[in-house]
């Protein structure tokens, strides 16, 4: 069993996976290749595990590393997280804090409020993480997250914030070509803005959502920011928070008193960090300034 001490290797092992060959590795680490390889061969002697093949393109992972990897993905996030905290120690005023939010949060709501934050807090840096999976606060891959849905891991310390409505808007080119709908009936015969592949994001929403499938969509993609992007350029009709689309004149309200979705705003953190005084002031002011978004965003 490798010592704790041995996190290092760990390291090395994790920058090899993520790179795909020693030299791009150790230009990461900032080691040279031949320590590196020395780190990756003394790991490989300490677990009695073959780690890597050597392919045309590079270091394949074997699948013992393969297995390896989450734990040491792991590690990598509590090591980050055990310098974070370090790092502000000595003044709780100072330091990093990382945060998650998804990407369209991270994109369209929450830089204006983080600069608001750093101007008052001046000696403390904000990581902000856009990400539409949920980040393992348990694990420590962020000290505080923004959620869209009700978190359901232990130890965590979440805040109830309030709904966000969510309808459909098209944009005032869109309506001077195509018309403005009616009735649900009627957008069968406009281009709608949905989702490709991964309907996750439409399933968190629920109720009349869960029925939707991308057979209804003329124009699919994933990624929500791209969404909203074609909203805006005209490309059809689509979802957007509605205390977003406000700031944009352009974006005309379609069906808004058939069309009626929401998505609930969680504040989370892990219960260890509840007393932290950098992560404490996080929480609160983002707290306030959400609260102030749920409630200009009500109709």
């Amino acid at each position: 069993m490798i010592r704790e001490t041995d996190w290092q290797l760990y390291r090395s092992f994790l920058a090899v996976v993520r790179q795909g060959s020693l030299s791009a590795a150790a230009r990461a680490l900032g080691l040279t290749q031949p320590t590196l390889g020395r780190q990756i061969a003394q790991l490989e002697q300490t677990l009695d595990l073959a780690l890597f093949t050597r392919s045309p393109a590079g270091l394949e992972p074997t699948a013992a590393a393969h297995a390896l990897v989450p734990h040491a993905e792991a590690m990598a996030a509590a090591a980050e997280a055990l310098g974070r905290a370090a790092a502000g120690a000595a003044d709780e005023n100072k330091g990093t804090i990382r945060l998650t939010a998804s990407e369209f949060m991270s994109a369209q709501v929450l830089p204006a409020m983080l600069a608001d934050f750093q101007d008052r807090h001046r000696g403390i840096t904000i990581e902000l993480v856009p990400s539409n999976r949920v980040e393992d606060l348990l694990r420590r891959d962020a000290d505080l997250a923004v959620r869209m849905h009700r978190p359901s891991q232990d130890a965590l310390v979440a805040r109830q914030i309030g709904p966000v409505p969510i309808r459909m808007y098209a944009h005032r080119r869109y309506i001077e070509r195509r018309g403005l709908p009616t009735s649900l009936d009627d957008t069968a015969h406009h281009a709608l803005i949905g989702f490709d592949r991964d309907a996750s994001s439409y399933r968190s929403v629920g109720g009349p959502a869960l029925t939707i499938t991308r057979d209804l969509f003329a124009f699919r993609t994933d990624n929500d920011l791209v969404q909203f992007a074609a909203l805006r350029a005209g490309v059809g009709i689509g979802g957007c928070q509605v205390g977003v689309a406000r700031r944009y004149p352009e974006l005309v309200p379609v069906l808004h008193d058939a069309i009626k979705l929401a998505l609930e705003i969680w504040l989370v953190t892990h219960e260890d960090l509840r007393l932290d005084r950098r992560v404490r002031l996080l929480f609160d002011f983002l707290a306030e300034r959400l609260a102030a978004y749920v409630k200009e965003s009500a109709i």
